[in-house]
C-alpha cells in the first residue's frame, strides 16, 4: 500500500475532491477531522490548551474548544501557534499512522491523506509517493473563504497570505487539481489521477518489502531460539 497525499490552500476545495475520492471507493485519512478529535473535551490537548489560554478559548456551555477564539490569539503569534502544534501535532500523527496501518490490513492498495500543511510541518513527507494540490484563483478562494467563515475581504486575504502561496505547493506536486471552475470539472480532473493511481503497481513492491523484511525477522528470532536451545541442552 502506498500514500497519496492530498493538500492545497484555505477555501481552495479540498474537501470537494475528497468527497469524491471517497465515493469512489477511496480511504482518506483526514487530519483537520483528527485535529478536532484530538482536543475534544478531557482530551490530553484539551487540558494542555485549557492550561496555557484559559477559558476564554472554549464555549462556556459545553467545554469544547472555541478554535475561531484560538485561531484569533495564535494567529499572528508564531510562538504561541508553535505551542498549540506542540500540544496537538504528536497526537495527530499517531491517529494517522494508525489509520494507515489499519488500510494496509483491510487489503487497500493506497490511501489518500488529507494533510493541509503538509509542506508546512514536513512531517509526512518521506512517507508520500504521489502529491496531489487542489489550487484556484485567489478571488474565488478570497469569496469561499468569506461565505464560509464570515471574514471582511481583508480578513480573508490575511488568512490566504498567511499560507504558504498555492504556486509553491503546485510546484513540488505529482498532480494539480484546479478548482477554479465547475463541479464537473474538479470531477473529472480527479477521476484521472484516480485511475493513474489504480493502475500503479506500487503497492505490491511495498508490499513485498514489507513482507520480506517480516520474513526475515521471523527467521532471525527463530534461528535464535533454536541456538538458544541448544546451547542450553548442551550445557
Amino acid at each position: 500500500m502506498f500514500l497519496v497525499a492530498l493538500t492545497g490552500g484555505i477555501a481552495s476545495g479540498k474537501s470537494t475532491v475528497t468527497k469524491i475520492f471517497r465515493d469512489n471507493g477511496v480511504p482518506v485519512i483526514d487530519a483537520d477531522a483528527i485535529a478536532r478529535q484530538v482536543v475534544e473535551p478531557g482530551r490530553p490537548a484539551w487540558h494542555k490548551i485549557k492550561a496555557t489560554f484559559g477559558d476564554e478559548v472554549f464555549h462556556a456551555e459545553t467545554g469544547e474548544l472555541n478554535r475561531e477564539a484560538l485561531g484569533r490569539i495564535i494567529f499572528d503569534d508564531v510562538d504561541k501557534r508553535r505551542l498549540v502544534n506542540e500540544f496537538t501535532h504528536p497526537e495527530i500523527h499517531r491517529i494517522i499512522y494508525r489509520e494507515v496501518i489499519k488500510s494496509f490490513f483491510l487489503g487497500h492498495n493506497f490511501v489518500v491523506l488529507d494533510l493541509p500543511l503538509l509542506f508546512e510541518i514536513r512531517v509526512m513527507l518521506n512517507y508520500i509517493h504521489k502529491i496531489i494540490t487542489v489550487t484556484c484563483e485567489e478571488d474565488i478562494q478570497v469569496t469561499r473563504l468569506m461565505d464560509r467563515s464570515q471574514y471582511t475581504e481583508a480578513e480573508a486575504k490575511k488568512r490566504i497570505k498567511a499560507q504558504m502561496p498555492l504556486e509553491l505547493k503546485c510546484e513540488q506536486s505529482h498532480f494539480v487539481i484546479e478548482n477554479s471552475g465547475t463541479l464537473r470539472d474538479t470531477e473529472e480532473q480527479t477521476l484521472k489521477i484516480l485511475a493513474i493511481l489504480q493502475d500503479s503497481n506500487q503497492h505490491w513492491k511495498i508490499r513485498g518489502v514489507i513482507f520480506a523484511t517480516a520474513a526475515l525477522l521471523v527467521s532471525s528470532i527463530a534461528w535464535l531460539l533454536n541456538y538458544k536451545y541448544k546451547w542450553f541442552n548442551a550445557n
